[in-house]
């Protein structure tokens, strides 16, 4: 990979770059070297860290797939998108604007559009998604079908993994049996790679690569998890009984809901074993460095064919992952494992300086403003999205002072209608409708959120100021997005 320089003199910066949004599925912030985790075997990710500017404070606007991409790609709250679980259908995007201004937009891999082949802006798209969709009535063949289909194979799911007698056991954690070369993020990556080095170079790109991991089941071939498996010294969750006794009746009923249903090959327990989170941690880690290799792989493809002589790389996931904290799998809640993730900007051409971290809070869907400028076109005027530009380019910028998160009744969520986050720096608010509980955290006191003050008397007039800005930004977002709405009725 070509060096991220330092900042230019107008030249190269002032084209229009190539442009590369990487987008894992469910990675935790804290899952990569170069981002404090030490654990983590990720060398490709540690050196965009290194040299590029790494936003430690990005949050999604909602803890699960669908409406958390479909707020991104539209540079709304799901509120306002109507998107606010996972199966609704979406696929209108500003990447239409890349496409109208001349870019070649091209998607390999998960977007989450449904339908899913929609073309929601791109001039090409290679569809792959969910490994076992099938089970719940979504029949769609995307390439990774296709690829399988061609090598006589039958797909690693959730069909073949009930069979097994430890099947409970495992908490999706399962070894990749077939060729490597097929596992669901090799096979994203090496597509993703074979468009690079075979259509004929075209500038500028903008390339969407979505990566299928480490979204359970926790899947890498056993080279990848082994080294983890081996390592006393895993950070491994073990939430106390005080804290699960004390989860809101919502989140209790998830708990029991995912320990009765196996979702994505996931079948749950209510007390898992200190061997069987050694697993887990170690297949989702070991899925994570199955990436990181392939990124490095795809990014010297791109050095070769001189798509990085000047480009924007950026790195980031659509939410994070309980993995165990808390008493949880996966998403659905709003715990910053889940609502925080990993998002790194790399530039080269001297774009900007790197090397550096920006600490301020931003929302995920603050990306689209930042890419439209990045490409010199103007985000629509109606976008409750912020560009991150100015933070890049090391101008006057100002963190949002509080980011907000959503969440409407999904398949792992029974228990709740809609659930609604507001965090600032120093505190975190839950709202579950049509319920007297909720969650408040004092994130300096407690940054692992394990001391609900909700009902704490010294707290109340912090959680009544809370609600005071949650019903204010539903009220400004309401008044502020009214022609939107109103033009796609």
């Amino acid at each position: 990979m070509a060096d991220a320089g330092a900042p230019g003199e107008g030249g190269a910066a002032a084209g229009r770059p190539n442009i590369i949004l990487v987008i894992t599925d469910q990675q935790r912030f804290d899952t990569i070297a170069g981002l404090g985790f030490p654990y983590a075997t990720t060398p490709t990710l540690d050196r965009l860290v290194a040299e590029g500017v790494a936003f430690t404070e990005c949050h999604v606007t909602a803890p699960s797939c669908v409406p958390s991409r479909a707020s991104l790609f539209n540079g709304h709250y799901p509120h306002t998108t109507g998107v606010l679980a996972n199966g609704q259908p979406w696929q209108r995007t500003w990447v239409e604007q890349l496409r109208d201004a001349g870019y070649r937009c091209v998607n390999v891999g998960k977007m989450h559009t449904i339908p899913y082949d929609s073309d929601s802006g791109f001039h090409e798209r290679y569809v792959v998604e969910n490994k076992d969709r099938y089970l719940e009535g979504r029949w769609y063949f995307d390439e990774w079908d296709k690829a399988l289909a061609a090598n006589g194979l039958v797909k690693q799911q959730r069909e073949q993994y009930r069979l097994r007698e430890d099947y409970r056991d495992r908490l999706g954690a399962f070894d990749w049996e077939l060729p490597e070369r097929l596992h669901s993020d090799a096979f994203v990556a090496g597509m993703a790679k074979w468009w690079v080095e075979t259509y004929p170079k075209t500038e500028p790109l903008f390339l969407q690569v979505g990566l299928p991991g480490p979204h359970p089941p926790y899947d890498p071939p056993a080279r990848y998890s082994e080294p983890y498996l081996a390592r006393q010294d895993l950070p491994l969750p073990n939430p106390s009984r005080a804290e699960l006794d004390a989860l809101p009746a919502a989140l209790k009923e998830k708990r029991h809901h995912d320990a009765a249903v196996d979702h994505d090959s996931v079948a749950w327990t209510l007390d898992p074993t200190p061997e069987q989170m050694q697993r887990v941690w170690a297949h989702y880690l070991g899925n994570v460095t199955l990436i990181d290799e392939k990124l490095g792989e795809l990014l010297s493809s791109l050095e070769d064919r001189g798509y990085l002589d000047d480009a924007v790389v950026i790195f980031t996931s659509d939410h994070g992952e309980c993995l165990g904290d808390h008493g949880l799998s996966q998403k659905w809640s709003m715990y910053d494992v889940v609502t925080r993730v990993p998002t790194i900007v790399w530039s080269t051409a001297g774009r900007f300086a790197g090397g550096r971290r920006v600490d301020g809070l931003c929302q995920w869907f603050d990306l689209g403003p930042t890419i439209l400028e990045l490409a010199g076109l103007v985000p629509p005027a109606t976008f409750e999205a912020r560009s991150l530009l100015p933070a890049l380019e090391g101008r006057d910028w100002t963190p949002r002072p509080y980011v907000f998160c959503e969440q409407g009744g999904d398949v792992s969520l029974t228990g709740a209608d809609f659930i609604t986050g507001v965090r600032s720096e120093r505190w975190k608010l839950v709202h579950f409708k049509g319920s007297e509980e909720g969650q408040l955290f004092d994130l300096a006191a407690d940054p692992g959120e394990v001391r609900n003050l909700w009902n704490d008397p010294a707290h109340l007039d912090t959680r009544r100021a809370l609600l005071d800005v949650m019903r204010d930004w539903l009220i400004d977002s309401n008044v502020r997005t009214r022609d939107r709405q109103a033009a796609t009725r």
